[in-house]
């Protein structure tokens, strides 16, 4: 039978070994065989950034002629800087290593996963889901307690955080059958927990909680075969994460600082936020990525670029305050320039493809007009001067149309592009709004008046619901499931 040790490799802060996935163990009766090192001592503290941060390619235009200029960080004045680790606190010590069993002893959770396996997987979680809430709270009372060292990694509140559990369960689990859509799943998903301080030897304590709590609510459906099985997928599962987070930690650091340098209201709950990272930020227009504030530790929400990749480095957001949204509210009603964020990597498919040279329909509600203008300026600045760009922008009320103005500047600069404002709110059909270019209506009904769209690739951002109705709308006028672009499934 494996050891029970884990085998922990630190290579740069939040970084796992690839050679050093550990398999999922029997549960064992006592606490893992940690050494007093591995737990840090007094309160929870945000995990500092890496002393030397692996070098990051600066981000590249497709038109730019010279090098995008140097970025000096200015976090030693910073009147904001509020993410200062207090004295004396440490990473982690790593856990020693045990020698890995012989082939002999190889056991059968090891062997990858059967098709047999993978029905069991979906039987099982059939019968949780209706108590999912229960379970993952038992799982994480679990962890906890029987592992407090991990307890730093997660937020306070952990509300949000058992949703994303089951999410994550139910993702692997129904794409378990098709290989390649499971590992880049959870590729990007072994990335992004290096933002929170993940490191290979917590895979083994979560997987044993993992199992024990659902082991109590899968009732008769939890056999001796079933617990093999999910064995064997969390060993695939863990091996791919940790994997990815290897190689992410290469060549990224597991996050980067940037400071507020611009903070303007827009609206009364909406604000749009320049940031200044510390060091060379990639990312595409069309792209999001993770913020954290110092108010809210290990609280990470995703909010879209609002702009191509600038010479000067600097980062654009829009954010709306949510009704009991942390982060949003936060980030409109409290963060001021000078404050210091943190940030993750970019992530998100939803940019253009160089080979494509069809003409394109962008469809932004609210605040999801943000990559949508990133999208706008790659290409009627960056691309084809003959390609034609139709941008539908709706709100409820027309002083929520806060980009507007913008995009009707870039408009009159690239004869290609065509903005269409659309109201769907009070004010709507009157006869001032139709003196502003207002077009009453829903998003979704507004592209339908003004189809068809056959030939173009579609890009939607906003609500989910307007989204998915436009998305309807758009396949039934014969544009091609293909070339709608969207990215509800990510976030």
């Amino acid at each position: 039978m494996k050891s029970r040790r884990t085998l922990l490799v630190r290579t740069g802060h939040g970084s796992a070994a690839a050679s050093a996935v550990p398999g999922l163990p029997p549960a064992p009766s006592d606490p893992p065989d940690l050494p007093p090192a591995a737990a840090p001592a007094g309160p929870p503290v945000v995990p500092p950034m890496p002393v030397d941060p692996p070098a990051v390619p600066a981000p590249s235009r497709p038109d730019a002629a010279a090098p995008a200029p140097v970025i000096e960080p200015l976090f030693t004045s910073a009147p904001g800087l509020n993410w200062a680790v207090p004295e004396g606190s440490a990473a982690p010590a790593p856990v020693t290593a045990a020698p890995p069993p012989a082939p002999e002893h190889r056991a059968v959770d090891e062997l990858p996963p059967t098709a047999r396996d993978l029905e069991l997987i979906r039987t099982s979680l059939a019968v949780v889901e209706p108590v999912a809430d229960r379970a993952t709270a038992h799982f994480y009372a679990l962890l906890f307690l029987g592992h407090p060292e991990v307890r730093a990694l997660f937020p306070a509140a952990m509300d949000v955080q058992r949703d994303r559990l089951f999410r994550a369960l139910l993702a692997a689990a129904r794409g378990a059958g098709d290989p390649q859509a499971l590992r880049a799943y959870l590729d990007a998903l072994g990335c992004a927990h290096r933002r929170y301080g993940t490191l290979t030897g917590h895979y083994g304590p979560v997987g044993e909680c993992l199992v024990a709590a659902l082991a109590r609510y899968a009732g008769s459906r939890w056999t001796a075969e079933t617990e093999l099985a999910w064995r064997r997928v969390y060993r695939l599962v863990s091996s791919i994460m940790a994997e990815a987070a290897e190689r992410d930690a290469r060549t990224s650091p597991p996050w980067w600082q940037g400071e507020v340098v611009a903070h303007e209201r827009r609206t009364p709950d909406v604000a749009v936020l320049t940031v200044r990272p510390d060091q060379a930020y990639p990312y595409r227009a069309g792209q999001y990525t993770s913020l954290e504030t110092p108010w809210w530790p290990r609280v990470w929400r995703h909010f879209s670029f609002a702009s191509a990749p600038r010479p000067d480095g600097l980062l654009t957001f829009h954010v709306k305050a949510v009704q009991a949204g942390w982060v949003s509210n936060a980030l409109v009603h409290r963060a001021a320039p000078g404050d210091v964020l943190r940030l993750g990597p970019a992530a998100g498919g939803m940019t253009l493809d160089p080979a494509d040279g069809a003409d394109l329909l962008l469809v932004g509600g609210g605040t999801g007009i943000a990559p949508l203008r990133a999208l706008v300026e790659e290409a009627v600045e960056h691309g084809a001067a003959d390609r034609s760009v139709q941008v539908f922008y709706g709100a409820r009320r027309a002083e929520e149309l806060y980009a507007l103005d913008g995009l009707r500047e870039l408009a009159r600069r690239h004869a290609g592009l065509s903005v269409c404002p659309v109201l769907s709110g009070p004010g709507s059909g009157t006869a001032e709004a139709a003196a502003a270019g207002l077009r009453p209506g829903q998003l979704p009904e507004a592209v339908a008046r003004f189809g068809p769209w056959a030939g173009r690739t579609a890009y939607l951002a906003g609500p989910p619901a307007m989204v998915r109705r436009t998305s309807g709308v758009l396949l039934r006028s014969g544009v091609p499931q293909a070339r709608i672009r969207h990215d509800l499934a990510a976030r």
